[in-house]
């Protein structure tokens, strides 16, 4: 059984799953591939945008999001940090 998320992974995931479609992704994907209920989903881009690491951006067919540099930033910073732990064996 795997271990449960804590909540930087959660967020690196989300942010993950927008910059795989290219820093513009509707919310149900955000939702399927971040494996987050709605409401979890919500709470967390929510504070995403409120901290500036995504932009909503409102279109005639729905709601889309998009990474920002900031954004970008914390995906790179993550991996580096996820990958020092790993060289030591401590993840």
């Amino acid at each position: 059984m795997s271990r449960k998320r804590d909540r930087l992974q959660v967020i690196y995931d989300i942010l993950s799953v927008i910059k795989e479609k290219n820093g513009k992704i509707k919310p149900t994907h955000i939702l399927y591939k971040s494996n987050l209920s709605h409401q979890m989903m919500e709470e967390y881009v929510g504070e995403l945008i409120g901290g500036g690491f995504v932009i909503e951006n409102n279109t005639a067919s729905g709601k889309t999001y998009q990474l920002t540099e900031k954004g970008f930033d914390y995906l790179n910073k993550y991996k580096t940090i996820t990958d020092f732990l790993d060289s030591f064996g401590l993840s």
